[in-house]
């Protein structure tokens, strides 16, 4: 099994950006972790990131990874663009999300990919990622 990992607009902050909320990692640390996980389930790994939502749907629309997940960062609450991808392409796509949506800013509580994702995991860090991954292994 292949795994795309997708990491969106403003995750290279990680480690720089408010460690209480979003926690210690690297964006590299993060993806180290996310490999070494899948890695020890037999899953291969590939990781992009771009802060460009054009530079995200292309990456969806052109995988052939057997599954994706997918952090969106501030796209996952506003970005049409790319749940209409999600809903196009006939992967399954898992949202996460490092911090716990549910308890943040209102607009952090919008998922418009909620409909078109497989599942999404938040507010467990790093561990929202390899459930994510856990649930493609199982499909």
């Amino acid at each position: 099994m292949k795994i795309l990992i997708i990491n969106g607009v403003n995750l290279n902050m990680l480690g720089r950006r408010d460690r209480s909320i979003y926690g210690e990692m690297t964006l590299k640390e993060l993806n180290f972790a996310v490999k070494k996980y899948a890695a020890s389930k037999k899953v291969k790994t590939s990781f992009f990131f771009s802060n460009s939502e054009s530079e995200i749907v292309k990456k969806l629309q052109n995988t052939n990874a057997d599954g994706v997940i997918l952090n969106a960062g501030a796209y996952s609450h506003y970005s049409y663009a790319i749940r209409d991808c999600i809903e196009c392409i006939s992967k399954p796509v898992i949202e996460v999300h490092l911090s716990d949506i549910s308890k943040r800013e209102d607009f952090r509580k919008i998922r418009v990919f909620d409909g078109v994702v497989a599942q999404c995991y938040f507010g467990e860090k790093e561990k929202s990622y390899f459930r994510a991954v856990d649930y493609l292994c199982g499909l």
